[in-house]
């Protein structure tokens, strides 16, 4: 077994922010976040950030449900954060087929992966595992075959 997995953490909804936080600001190169929903007041979390790190030159890829597939009261909600953020220079991949993953890729050296939309979640009760290290990032972000859409 390899020995990244002693390095990582679990986290709750009450958690994950601030440490998801913290280690975005440590970002240097790249930021993929996989969130079937997005919301306008969650994506209020990540505004500035997102736009202090675009500004440092970190590239954001953010895999998210197309629109459409979402009910009446998401719909307009997501087209909303979608255009900021291709406004901003984030780019934005939309998925059909009833997305559902959640997990995000920081430097292709932090992996988190969990039940928690990061850029939606309000109320629910969710968990998330950090898994600091290369090894299991990239295992990652090779299964999902995410060379081929960056």
């Amino acid at each position: 077994m390899s020995s990244t997995l002693f390095n990582s953490q679990l986290h709750d909804e009450k958690t994950f922010y601030q440490k998801f936080l913290t280690d975005l600001e440590g970002c240097t190169n790249e930021i993929i976040i996989e969130s079937p929903y997005i919301t306008t007041e969650r994506m209020r979390t990540f505004d500035r950030l997102f736009k202090k790190l675009l500004q440092k030159g970190v590239k954001i890829y953010i895999f998210t449900r197309d629109p459409r597939e979402h009910d009446e009261y998401m719909e307009p909600q997501s087209e909303d954060a979608i255009t900021w953020c291709e406004q901003e220079g984030i780019q934005v991949l939309l998925c059909i087929g009833n997305h559902h993953r959640k997990l995000a890729i920081l430097d292709r050296k932090i992996l988190w992966e969990g039940s928690l939309n990061i850029l939606s979640q309000t109320f629910s009760r969710e968990i998330m595992r950090r898994i600091e290290g290369q090894e299991l990032a990239l295992q990652m972000f090779n299964f999902l075959k995410l060379e081929k859409f960056l």
